[in-house]
């Protein structure tokens, strides 16, 4: 069993507009792609991240970098509601995941340790791998600067928000405890 008390992830310090390259996925990215369960014997965030995605994209691991976002399609992060999934995400530098919609239980524990993901119903149809987007959660805004077509997503409440920048419920449940 997971211990989420030793879940320790960085807070990330969002600027008001933050970019990166694009890492495409087509729809149905199930948590067993994302992060194999024959890794899940290690409670190490940074091994975890050498084999986030490998089933998918041997590349990824190797290539990826801070700032990178992940866009896909429907239903991110199907199948079984693991904490691992969106937890190996941030720790291999994913700063944000872009997805048509998203498994219900991954986009409450994406919401829970801090990784940023927003829905648009077009977005990853209309953009490449190794596009540059840049965006604003406060906003909901998203350019991609490679084509420069704008999108509005539906932004979080400003609560939520604040649980994403905090780098999860854990930090945002301590500051909240030391003030």
């Amino acid at each position: 069993m997971y211990n989420l008390s030793i879940v320790h992830l960085k807070k990330v310090v969002k600027k008001k507009m933050n970019k990166g390259k694009v890492w495409k996925y087509a729809d149905n990215v199930d948590t067993d792609v994302i992060i194999p369960a024959r890794y899940l014997n290690t409670s190490s965030h940074e091994e975890l991240a050498k084999h986030c995605m490998e089933d998918l994209d041997k590349t990824f691991a190797k290539e990826v970098c801070p700032s990178d976002i992940i866009v896909a399609g429907e239903n991110f992060g199907c199948g079984s509601s693991r904490e691992h999934a969106p937890i190996v995400i941030k720790a291999s530098g994913i700063s944000l995941v872009i997805a048509k919609s998203f498994a219900r239980i991954f986009y409450r524990n994406a919401i829970n340790i801090g990784l940023a993901i927003l829905e648009h119903p077009s977005l990853s149809d209309e953009c490449n791998k190794n596009d540059i987007i840049e965006y604003d959660l406060t906003e909901g805004k998203v350019k991609n600067l490679t084509t420069g077509k704008a999108y509005i997503c539906n932004k979080f409440p400003q609560e939520i928000e604040k649980l994403i920048n905090a780098g999860g419920l854990i930090n945002y449940t301590k500051e909240k405890l030391l003030k």
